[in-house]
């Protein structure tokens, strides 16, 4: 239900008015969600196989189109099969990745460390080469990516032990203390600052990055979160880097929202990525 209140939010429209030619090439099919426990560690693995194997397919193909895929969804899991396709189009491009996950979440489990089994907890660790080897393998060769080259910005709920996973990794996070002691703007000059005419800037926003005050419609709701203006200046300062190139919009479940308030939402900070502000601004 997600892209469809996006849809219904005006994204197309939106992104038209900025003078955009967007293509619409509706919703991927895959298997329902079985509602089972968690086996080997892992709740749904095939059905979440044939999902990412799908969105893999199709944003390699939009990106070998030559154009800006966006995914939207959805579990925060498809994000495996999106950025498997960018970095290996990174590759055969022989373009610098970088990638900026923007979460409540560090999506850092493994199987042996999950308290739930949900892979959409793990999609960050898989693409790092930790995780179910199907889904690892998606890239070839695999792992997908190295841990720096992702920076998680806005995280503040971490499991126990994949605190300690995330450490021993080196992932690049700044988390909400990170964000209240620099502010916003410092921590997007330190995430974005080594950028450079080689680079595939990907942003991977999962809606429960922003505070659930401002955007209740996600099942993984956490407080403290960005508010309104800092999400904002996020979104405009990598608008500003002239650098991005794919995007994914994640977990938007508008059964939990409020008169589609964080579809609404979700709109006009991704208009803010592709350029709106409230001024016209000098961004060389």
């Amino acid at each position: 239900m997600g892209p469809e209140a996006l849809r219904v939010a005006g994204l197309a429209a939106a992104l038209s008015a900025r003078g955009l030619t967007v293509h619409d090439d509706g919703n991927l099919l895959g298997p329902p969600n079985p509602w089972l426990p968690p086996v080997d560690g892992y709740r749904h693995l095939p059905e979440v196989l044939a999902w990412n194997t799908a969105v893999r397919d199709a944003v390699r193909h939009s990106l070998r189109a030559g154009e800006f895929p966006m995914l939207l969804g959805g579990d925060h899991c498809l994000a495996i099969g999106s950025i498997t396709a960018i970095a290996a189009h990174c590759r055969e491009a022989k373009k610098n990745l970088r990638i900026l996950w923007l979460d409540a979440h560090a999506d850092f489990n493994t199987s042996k460390i999950t308290p739930s089994g949900n892979v959409h907890g793990m999609p960050v660790a898989t693409l790092c080469g930790f995780g179910a080897p199907a889904l690892v393998n998606l890239a070839n060769p695999a792992p997908a990516i190295r841990p720096m080259e992702i920076t998680q910005i806005g995280i503040r709920s971490v499991d126990e032990d994949e605190k300690r996973f995330v450490n021993e990794q080196g992932l690049d996070v700044f988390d909400m203390r990170s964000i209240d002691e620099m502010g916003m703007r410092t921590v997007m000059q330190d995430a974005l600052h080594d950028l450079d005419d080689n680079t595939h800037l990907h942003v991977s926003f999962d809606v429960d990055f922003l505070d659930p005050e401002i955007a209740p419609g996600v099942g993984t709701t956490v407080r403290g979160g960005p508010s309104y203006r800092e999400a904002q200046l996020c979104m405009e300062m990598i608008a500003d880097t002239g650098k991005l190139a794919s995007l994914d919009v994640m977990e938007l479940n508008p059964a939990l929202d409020r008169r589609n308030q964080t579809a609404e939402l979700a709109v006009d900070l991704i208009e803010s990525l592709f350029g709106k502000s409230t001024l016209m601004r000098d961004r060389t």
